[in-house]
C-alpha cells in the first residue's frame, strides 16, 4: 500500500468542507505525510495533526512519500487503471502532487513542530472535547479486512471523545476490494445508542470507483467514560489554546 500524503485541497473535498467547518478547530488523525495542518496554518486554520509515526519518524515520512511515489510509479500506474481521473489528470499527476504534498508537509513539521503530535487510535492524547470537528481518512473502514470490529469501534469511540461537535471519516469502502465496509450499520446503531448518531453523506471527491462517502459522527450528546489510568488518553493538549465559542 503506497503511503499518500493528500492537500488542503483534498481535505475540503473529501470531508464536504465549508468556510464554517474551517473556522472550528481541527484535528486530522491519523495525519501521516498529508500537508492538510500545514496549508491549515497558512490560512489562519486551527489545526492539529497526531500520528503514531510522530513518536520516531516524523521527519522522515516527507522524504518517504517522495521516494515511495518516484519508485513505484509504474506500480501506481497499473493499480490505478480505471480509477475517476477528476481529481488528478492522471497517475504522473498524482505522484507530482502528492510529492508537492508531502515537501510541505516536511517543512511544517520542522517549522512547527507543535502542531504534529505522536499518538494513536484508539488512545488519544488530548482531552475530552478538545476540537470542535475531527477528520480521519483512509484508516478506519479503509483497511477493515486488517482490523477487527472492536477496535473500529474503540476507535470511533475516541474520535468522538476528543470532538465536541463532529467527526468525519473518509471513505467507507475497503482499499483493497472496494466493497463498503460490512460493519458500518451495526457500528453506527451502536454509537446512536451511545449519544453519537451519525448519518452518511455523498462528496465530490472520487479516486477510486465508489470511494465517494463519508460517515459524519455527531458528538455534542456523547459523553465518555471517565478514564482513571495514569498516561491515558485525556492527557492535556501541548498546543494550548481555547475554542472559538461564537455560535455555541
Amino acid at each position: 500500500m503506497l503511503v499518500s500524503a493528500r492537500s488542503f485541497a483534498d481535505y475540503r473535498a473529501m470531508f464536504a468542507l465549508g468556510d464554517q467547518d474551517l473556522e472550528q478547530r481541527i484535528l486530522d488523525c491519523p495525519a501521516g505525510a498529508a500537508s492538510f495542518v500545514a496549508e491549515a496554518g497558512r490560512r489562519g486554520v486551527d489545526a492539529v495533526a497526531v500520528d503514531r509515526q510522530y513518536a520516531e519518524h516524523r521527519e522522515e515520512l516527507g522524504p518517504l512519500v517522495e521516494r515511495e511515489t518516484a519508485f513505484k510509479r509504474e506500480l501506481l500506474a497499473k493499480e490505478t487503471e480505471g480509477y475517476v481521473w477528476s481529481w488528478y489528470a492522471d497517475a504522473d499527476d498524482l505522484i507530482r502532487q502528492w510529492t508537492a504534498n508531502a515537501r510541505a508537509f516536511r517543512a511544517d513539521i520542522a517549522a512547527r513542530p507543535e502542531r504534529y503530535l505522536a499518538g494513536s487510535l484508539p488512545e488519544l492524547p488530548f482531552a475530552d472535547d478538545s476540537f470542535d470537528l475531527v477528520l480521519s481518512s483512509h484508516l478506519l473502514f479503509s483497511y477493515g479486512s486488517r482490523l477487527d470490529g472492536e477496535f473500529h469501534r474503540a476507535a470511533l469511540l475516541e474520535l468522538a471523545r476528543v470532538a465536541r461537535r463532529e467527526v468525519r471519516i473518509f471513505p467507507l469502502v475497503l482499499h483493497d476490494t472496494g466493497e463498503r465496509y460490512q460493519g458500518l450499520d451495526r457500528l453506527r446503531a451502536e454509537l446512536a445508542a451511545l449519544g453519537a448518531p451519525s448519518r452518511v453523506e455523498r462528496v465530490a471527491y472520487e479516486l477510486r470507483p465508489g470511494e465517494n462517502e463519508m460517515l459524519v459522527l455527531s458528538t455534542a450528546g456523547y459523553r465518555a467514560p471517565a478514564r482513571t489510568a495514569p498516561g491515558a488518553a485525556g492527557a492535556a493538549d501541548p498546543v494550548r489554546w481555547r475554542h472559538r465559542e461564537a455560535g455555541g
